[in-house]
């Protein structure tokens, strides 16, 4: 448990610490003049995504290896995905039920979203990163801590909430986590994990900048999606998908 901890501090900590350098060191070339636009933060985000990798695997805090994808599981790689597609309405459903919680990074994030750029960091380097870490060394650490593995996994679900920083994405990260950690148990490997994460995060962006195309905003309601009377029958479709690929990969997942 006390490792869990400090891998989820200093992974924190290295994201302000980056930030905080890359701040100074713009500035000290720029002056006060310097203006920190989208192309900064990516660049920051990239930053600490790329050096989070290096010091993890560096440290052998989380291990990989090819043993689980040379069993070649492509039918679990695409029930992988097919649940991540299913998981997207049924949580846009959900949070929009929820009682509205603050969005402290609304900006931040449509900057993101709306930059060709900003899918360096969504789609391919946070999907990876975060896996590596949340389940490569977090969700590690807790199983040989407790054998209650569901515990374990719920934990890690919590702590890679909570490390988003926004409350209006903690109750999906949560959700998410708990997929992604059932996953990791299951198999012992990352990469079911990053398939589901690199969809979700992709269709997200592209839902993003085909809505701001549309309607003018990257977060319509459901109502303006599908339309008031097909809101439900979206959600229930979407389950049509999810329920038989969770069904599939609880059959077909297996460690190396």
């Amino acid at each position: 448990m006390k490792n869990a901890i400090i891998y989820t501090v200093l992974f924190a900590a290295l994201q302000v610490v980056v930030s905080t350098v890359t701040q100074l060191v713009w500035n000290r070339l720029l002056g006060n003049s310097g203006v920190m636009g989208t192309e900064f933060m990516i660049g920051t985000l990239i930053a600490f995504n790329v050096l989070g990798l290096i010091l993890f695997l560096a440290t052998k805090w989380a291990v990989v290896s090819r043993n689980w994808i040379r069993t070649r599981p492509w039918m679990v790689l695409f029930w992988a995905a097919m649940a991540s597609v299913g998981c997207i309405v049924p949580s846009m459903w959900l949070q929009e039920v929820m009682p509205e919680l603050p969005n402290l990074m609304q900006e931040g994030l449509e900057e993101l979203m709306g930059s060709r750029l900003g899918y360096v960091v969504v789609g391919l380097l946070a999907p990876l990163v975060e896996e590596v870490v949340f389940r490569g060394a977090i969700l590690r650490a807790l199983l040989k801590w407790n054998q209650n593995h569901w515990l374990c996994i719920a934990i890690s679900a919590a702590l890679f909430g909570l490390s988003h920083f926004n409350p209006a994405q903690m109750p999906h990260a949560f959700l998410a986590g708990l997929l992604l950690g059932w996953m990791y148990y299951r198999t012992g490997s990352i990469v079911p994990g990053v398939v589901v994460h690199w969809v979700n995060n992709s269709v997200a962006y592209a839902m993003y900048n085909v809505s701001m195309a549309a309607y003018g905003t990257g977060d319509p309601t459901m109502a303006q999606l599908f339309g008031e009377q097909r809101v439900l029958l979206a959600v229930l479709f979407s389950l049509c998908i999810l329920i038989p690929a969770i069904y599939q990969l609880n059959l077909r997942m297996k460690r190396a």
